[in-house]
């Protein structure tokens, strides 16, 4: 009774770990893009005005940031165990994530095809990572939950093909691949909830 015991508590205890130790890197993340926010020179209402890209392309930003927050933990709340392939597969996720901040600074202090395609870069990257992690997840075989209430992921998949083709029309229309990157926010915006109702029916 009591090595059952000791080895669920570990099993929590690794999950637990994981997701405060996710929590911690995305906060230094957001941390570290509010401070690339610069201080106008001067009081007068026109010095606000060349600092709205960057001031956008922040708030584009920590809505993705939030985004892979709340559904990292709908995600980590569905399991019961963690593997190294998972913990791997994390770190994964927030290489990627802790990217953030550089190509938001980029592309919001240079609105060019080249930055905007770079951002793209790093949300498709960070949007496969995601994938993986998910899918390293259900191969445990230990989150029957998790793997119930995902299926294939088609949203994940459409995801990263929307981000492609950002990418390729970044070159053509810059504001076009803005708009992409706004509309995969919004699709993600609220918390998968095939993850939620399935928790709610057990």
């Amino acid at each position: 009774m009591t090595d059952n015991s000791n080895r669920t508590a570990a099993f929590h205890m690794g999950k637990g770990r994981v997701e405060a130790f996710s929590d911690g890197v995305i906060a230094i993340i957001i941390t570290i893009m509010v401070l690339e926010l610069k201080v106008p020179h001067g009081v007068e209402p026109g010095v606000l005005r060349p600092l709205w890209p960057v001031f956008l392309s922040y708030v584009l930003s920590f809505v993705y940031l939030g985004i892979y927050w709340n559904n990292h933990h709908h995600m980590l709340h569905a399991c019961q165990r963690v593997t190294g392939a998972v913990l791997w597969a994390n770190l994964h996720l927030l290489f990627w994530l802790s990217l953030v901040p550089f190509v938001t600074n980029w592309m919001g202090d240079h609105f060019a095809p080249l930055p905007v395609a770079a951002y793209g870069v790093v949300l498709i990257l960070a949007g496969v990572a995601y994938y993986i992690l998910l899918r390293s997840l259900v191969r445990t075989g230990h989150n029957a939950k998790l793997a119930a209430a995902v299926g294939r992921d088609g949203k994940s998949l459409a995801s990263i093909c929307l981000y492609a083709v950002a990418i390729a029309l970044a070159f053509v229309n810059r504001w076009i691949s803005a708009g992409i990157y706004v509309l995969v926010a919004m699709m993600w915006l609220v918390p998968d909830r095939r993850i939620e109702s399935r928790i709610g029916r057990d």
